[in-house]
């Protein structure tokens, strides 16, 4: 039997499940989970999966598929960011992202952290995935390792065009003690 991702499917005992759980990316003093859309008939169950990880914020990155009334009364902020299927994130959003990012974790990248960011779109393996493999790079990786590193957690993560874009992605922030050769 095939189910669409995000839909849910009876366990033999009756409880309904998530087929395509978030996929959990930690690195340094940052938490992510990247995932699919939830939809309003399965948002409790993304609910449950988020308060497992301490989920703070939620990024939607695609058209909307749910009410954000149950998440915000559990405190958790949701940011609506969309931009195209296939496509980086416009100057705009990837500012946004990266002060969310820097809000949420601080600088100090030896702490532990203090809840997650979940980053979701339709599928959960393009521009959600991308947004977090810019964080990653922010925070001391190359471009190869956070490819690597998302694709490992989050298998078919990044079309083609998508890790172009991740290859040709400058670090924002000065790396410190680094020297940099123009």
């Amino acid at each position: 039997m095939t189910t669409a991702p995000g839909q849910t499917t009876a366990r033999p005992y009756g409880e309904a499940r998530l087929l395509n759980r978030p996929a959990l990316i930690e690195y340094k003093h940052m938490r992510f989970l990247v995932s699919d859309a939830p939809s309003d008939s399965n948002l409790a169950l993304y609910i449950s999966e988020f308060e497992q990880h301490q989920v703070k914020d939620v990024v939607r990155v695609c058209d909307p598929t749910y009410g954000t009334a149950p998440l915000e009364q559990l405190g958790v902020k949701v940011y609506d960011w969309p931009f195209g299927d296939g496509e980086g994130p416009p100057p705009s959003i990837t500012s946004d992202w990266l002060d969310l990012v820097q809000r949420r974790f601080g600088k100090d990248q030896e702490k532990t952290p203090d809840g997650a960011i979940v980053a979701h779109c339709v599928a959960g393996l393009g521009r959600a995935p991308l947004l977090v493999a810019i964080a990653l790079i922010e925070a001391g990786m190359t471009p190869e390792e956070s490819i690597a590193y998302v694709r490992e957690r989050r298998r078919g993560a990044f079309n083609s065009k998508q890790s172009k874009y991740v290859m040709e992605y400058k670090r924002k922030k000065a790396r410190k003690g680094k020297c940099t050769i123009m």
